[in-house]
């Protein structure tokens, strides 16, 4: 159900109520209303009869007296007047009333129930009994009168109703346009068409709908956009590191992959002539090339996928770069804050957490110069249902060879990475302290046990 239609039925509910009320308290008030007009009738009769029969009572044309008294009854609305003398009655009918809804329903006239009253007067003129006169009243013209003043309220206000309700069905769509309108927007962002912005002047409750609405979009352009110089970027490295492979595996392998092949066939044709001794030299040199592939294989290996972290788990594996890196940068001291060595956050987290302390400390020690880096992992429990969260952070004191704030393709892949996992990377730069950069991942919920902190670092 539409909004406009929910609208509608609640003021259409709302009016039909009104009505409802109206019509019972005009039924209630109906019969009050019809018996007071009665009594009232019936009195003011009687005083006119009283009043008149004392006039004529020596009169010496008594009958046309008398006559003349009921007839000045004729035009009245409520009351039947009768004349009793002798055996001759003259009766005077209430005047009808005419109607534009025709005549009362029966089932009104039975819900208000207004009996008649009635009053016979005797005529005594000196001391002798010349007849009577009965006035009745009748309550026809009077609920013809209160139905007629009903159905005149109820059309009326029914008119008023179904006015309202096409003006309210009127300005309640076009105040509802907008939101038909932003619809129609949200579903072309829906499609990807993130171009799409609202116009227009709107109601200041809609104002800020279209602002936002719009902020929005710019937002998901931006990001589109940026997905898509990341998404090219990140080509870029696969096809680079495609590339280094390629040339690692004909520069390296492939050489001596050909020289197996000669010293196999050689070791064949000198097995074939009987030539033991040179046999053995010939295995030397295969067992030589052997040996270099597998040691070029390894560290291609190490490059896809460290084998510290697969054999021992990622704080080994980092402890192990550090202290790489340590030996080769002597002058630089390196502070280690990690969990114990056999706590693991699962292998898409460990090889996460690894690549970005890589990454960031190549950075730092490439382009950086620093005499002091920190490196710490650490991990926050979460109250369900907010999830457990984890920090990688890697800060050094020294300079980047561009002081503009940006990503590298190092970084991009790092970001990447965090982003796909649902966190978040902060790269920040705090003149005269260095660079900072921060990952928050979150993790499921496991055993993290103690956190130990240990330190590494030159005297």
């Amino acid at each position: 159900m539409s909004l406009r239609f929910r609208l509608i039925c609640l003021v259409a509910t709302v009016l039909l109520a009104s009505l409802a009320v109206e019509g019972i308290i005009v039924f209630f008030n109906a019969s009050h209303s019809v018996q007071t007009e009665m009594d009232s009738a019936l009195l003011v009769g009687q005083q006119i009869v009283k009043s008149r029969l004392e006039q004529i009572s020596d009169s010496p044309d008594l009958r046309r007296d008398l006559q003349a008294l009921v007839a000045a009854f004729k035009g009245n609305r409520h009351l039947r007047v009768s004349l009793t003398i002798g055996r001759t009655v003259t009766a005077i009918e209430p005047s009808p009333e005419g109607s534009h809804f025709g005549k009362v329903p029966s089932w009104f006239m039975r819900f208000v129930a207004v009996p008649a009253l009635s009053d016979r007067m005797p005529i005594i003129v000196a001391g002798q009994d010349s007849g009577s006169i009965l006035i009745e009243t009748d309550p026809a013209n009077e609920l013809l009168e209160v139905w007629d003043g009903l159905v005149d309220s109820l059309v009326v206000l029914t008119l008023f109703f179904g006015f309202n309700i096409l003006l309210i069905y009127f300005f309640v769509g076009r105040a509802l346009r907008p939101l038909d309108r932003l619809a129609g927007a949200l579903e072309q962002i829906g499609h990807g068409h993130y171009e799409k912005r609202i116009t227009g002047e709107q109601a200041p409750e809609l104002l800020r709908l279209q602002v936002t609405f719009n902020l929005m979009a710019s937002e998901l352009a931006k990001m589109d956009a940026e997905k898509r110089r990341l998404n090219e970027q990140l080509l870029d490295l696969q096809e680079q590191e495609r590339r280094e492979i390629a040339r690692d595996l004909h520069d390296e392998i492939s050489p001596f992959l050909f020289s197996v092949n000669v010293d196999l066939a050689n070791i064949s044709r000198l097995a074939n002539q009987g030539k033991c001794a040179e046999i053995a030299a010939q295995l030397r040199s295969t067992l030589d090339a052997v040996s270099h592939m597998q040691r070029q294989i390894r560290t291609m290996l190490g490059r896809l996928r460290p084998g510290v972290l697969a054999d021992f788990g990622m704080v080994p594996a980092i402890v192990s770069m550090v202290e790489f890196w340590r030996r080769r940068y002597q002058g630089t001291r390196f502070n280690v804050s990690l969990p114990r060595d056999d706590v693991t956050f699962g292998a898409l987290l460990d090889i996460t957490i690894y690549r970005i302390v890589q990454e960031s400390l190549s950075n730092a020690l490439r382009h950086g110069e620093p005499t002091e880096i920190s490196v710490s992992v650490t991990s926050a429990r979460g109250v369900n249902p907010k999830p457990n969260w984890l920090t990688v952070e890697i800060t050094n004191n020294g300079h980047g060879e561009d002081e503009r704030l940006g990503f590298g393709f190092g970084l991009i892949g790092m970001q990447e990475r965090v982003r796909g996992l649902g966190g978040e990377l902060v790269l920040t730069r705090v003149p005269g302290l260095g660079l900072s950069v921060m990952a928050h991942l979150p993790f499921q919920a496991t055993d993290t046990r103690a956190h130990a902190s240990c330190f590494m670092g030159n005297a």
